[in-house]
């Protein structure tokens, strides 16, 4: 692979030189398995039942971590797109051996209609080199670009590599490329320099990716989409940046600092499942400002240099910028987000003074995109909407086709858990295998604007134990107050021990489930009273009188309690649960606390939010609040075996506000 040297004539550019790698063979040729860990075989074919069970696992293994079957398809993609330009022929040892002949016919369609190139491109500092892939449209020009900032994976820009073909296909030039210090040393997909965690050092590596890109491709119109890291890179380089013409952010963040550190609680599973993702160890990867930002956060220390880090990289820091500029911006989040939970989104787009909108879906990171960003449906003919609708976004803010999007709505709520569902038999023996599949998909709901979707809100208050040392239990307030019923009582657990109410059992796996029709099954009975304590209203029945939905729960709940401990810090860990009649439950929204400097013997008030739903209760169903001191995704301030004390003092009462539609 030879050097070339291109100078930018453009007048927006500097006059620095840029290396750019020409391709002469392809990258993803050279070297095996055995030396690149993690890469994966691409010499060997797939077959069409292959990759239809790689795009409807999804994107994440069971412990977290990218599917190896997504990343065999995005590099056999790779492999077939640039081994076949390599060879100039017409891809008979390139897409036609390693695809299946559907994917492979609409491999060589693109590449009648776009050029593949392997690039490595200068960053904003000499010494970074951003890998980078392009499909250049062949036709004569202008056509719009979409710039794509790959994903925090040790495998950069392949592993998205389908979504690039479904953009060349529908007529864009497309450049994606690894954001710097992402990848495993040796991956050709890797780019050299320190992670800057969509720091400065990345908003401007953005600019110089523009910059390549105005040297190299007639365009008429610029757009970055990216999914999780690449999403918030999009929107801060868009902000810094005036060429960037409409974003597209999926499974993104709007404030670094409350995804990592929200309520004194620090987000400990999310920011492990980052740093084994980076391709490499924290030593190798990050500088040593940065090295020093994680250690304090990990030991729970200088917090505060720690929101400030955040903040930096927080696109809601600079919303003033983005709404100078208009950039329409596209949001795609969901309701069980483990690593950028879906209020600290909702602060940032509520912000955004632009062209906007906000689909909120069911499940975790990446689930309901993932598929589609990876492969081709894993039912022929199926469309993937989270993605359908952030093509149609481009289409209409890029290329200017009226296409419905000039009239959504602001804001569309997918509702918890409303599809229908079907059991997955075993195709030998003919018995459920224990999986579910969906049907009829869930219900979707629109709203002009965030402030539109609760349209009430129900206070329930929170009473004393029951006979018997059974829950509490949650009574409507009349008048909108908790009454002498629900004051004058306290409850008391042992902290420091996990019990059954956790958030999910695997960040991201969890959620994925959820999404395909398979959400976590709570049986509320073993929730050890020991460690938890618990309330529950009656039977509901709609305040409407209908039959199907006891509630609607629409928007932000928020809790206040009082508590005191024998500790000084303490821990609690809300959860609202669905409950049916057999005692078995679905999480409907959950939240941590931790409380600091709290005194022996005195009671000390809070308040906080949960984080935001869209779950319908069905008729005879209960709602329940369970409050305990440990989940695995957080760091807790609880001490082991001490006692912490709820209660409900006359004058100041405990009540949970339930926001409905």
């Amino acid at each position: 692979m030879r050097l070339a040297t291109v100078r930018n004539a453009d007048s927006h550019q500097s006059s620095r030189e840029e290396r750019v790698h020409v391709p002469q063979e392809n990258p993803f040729t050279t070297g095996s398995s055995e030396h690149f860990p993690g890469f994966q075989d691409v010499t060997a074919g797939l077959t069409a039942a292959e990759t239809s069970r790689i795009t409807g696992r999804g994107l994440w293994a069971a412990d977290g971590t990218v599917d190896p079957g997504a990343v065999r398809l995005g590099q056999t993609l790779a492999n077939a797109l640039l081994g076949a330009t390599a060879e100039g022929a017409d891809g008979t040892d390139g897409a036609d051996s390693l695809l299946p002949a559907e994917l492979a016919a609409f491999v060589q369609e693109v590449r009648g209609l776009a050029l593949p190139s392997y690039h490595r491109i200068e960053g904003a500092a000499p010494d970074v080199r951003l890998s980078a892939f392009s499909l250049r449209q062949l036709a004569p020009g202008p056509h719009p670009l979409v710039v794509v900032p790959a994903g925090w994976t040790p495998f950069g820009w392949p592993l998205f590599l389908w979504s690039y073909l479904v953009l060349a296909h529908k007529g864009y030039h497309v450049l994606a490329y690894t954001p710097r210090g992402l990848g495993i040393p040796g991956l050709p997909s890797t780019s050299s320099g320190f992670v800057d965690v969509a720091g400065p050092h990345d908003w401007a590596d953005g600019s110089a990716v523009i910059d390549f890109a105005e040297d190299h491709f007639d365009t008429s119109a610029i757009g970055f989409m990216g999914e999780s890291y690449g999403s918030g890179i999009s929107q801060l380089v868009a902000a810094h940046d005036e060429r960037v013409a409409a974003v597209v952010a999926l499974s993104t963040w709007g404030n670094l600092a409350t995804s990592l550190y929200d309520n004194n609680t620090r987000h400990l599973a999310a920011v492990k499942a980052l740093l084994a993702l980076t391709g490499g160890t924290v030593e190798t990867k990050f500088d040593e400002d940065n090295q020093r930002i994680l250690a304090d956060f990990q030991a729970d220390r200088n917090l505060d240099g720690v929101v400030a880090w955040g903040r930096l990289r927080a696109p809601e820091s600079y919303l003033d910028l983005t709404n100078d500029k208009g950039t329409p911006t596209f949001f795609s989040n969901t309701w069980h987000e483990s690593l950028f939970a879906v209020n600290q989104t909702l602060e940032t787009f509520n912000g955004l003074d632009v062209p906007k909108r906000l689909n909120l879906w069911i499940g975790d990171h990446a689930a309901p995109e993932g598929p589609a960003l990876i492969g081709p449906p894993a039912t022929p003919g199926e469309v993937n909407l989270p993605m359908a609708e952030a093509y149609a976004w481009l289409d209409h803010h890029l290329k200017r086709e009226r296409n419905g999007v000039e009239d959504w709505p602001q804001v569309c709520n997918q509702v918890m858990f409303t599809y229908v569902t079907e059991p997955v038999l075993d195709p030998v023996t003919g018995e459920p295998t224990g999986e579910n599949r969906i049907v009829t998909p869930a219900l979707r709901e629109t709203s002009p604007g965030w402030s539109e979707v609760t349209r009430g809100i129900e206070v329930l208050g929170l009473t004393g134990d029951g006979a018997g040392g059974a829950d509490g239990r949650l009574l409507p307030a009349v008048g909108g107050a908790p009454g002498a019923e629900e004051t004058g009582w306290r409850r008391a657990f042992l902290a420091g021990v996990d019990t059954e109410a956790t958030a999910m059992d695997a960040i991201m796996k969890t959620g994925q489930a959820e999404w395909a029709g398979n959400p976590k099954i709570y049986d509320t009975r073993k929730i050890d009273r020991r460690h938890a304590v618990a309330w529950t209203t009656e039977p509901l029945v709609s305040p409407e009188g209908e039959e199907a939905v006891g509630r609607r729960v629409r928007g932000i709940p928020r809790l206040r309690l009082t508590v005191r401990s024998t500790a000084t810090s303490a821990s609690l860990y809300a959860h609202l649960l669905d409950v049916a009649e057999d005692d078995t439950a679905r999480i409907i929204s959950h939240e941590p606390l931790n409380v600091y400097g709290l005194i022996p013997d005195q009671d000390t008030t809070v308040t906080w939010r949960l984080q935001a739903a869209a779950y319908d209760i069905a008729s005879g169903h209960r709602l329940m609040l369970v409050v305990d001191s440990k989940d695995p995704l957080y760091g807790d301030a609880s001490v082991t075996w001490t006692q912490t004390v709820i209660g409900s003092p006359e004058g100041d009462p405990s009540f949970l506000e339930l926001p409905l539609g």
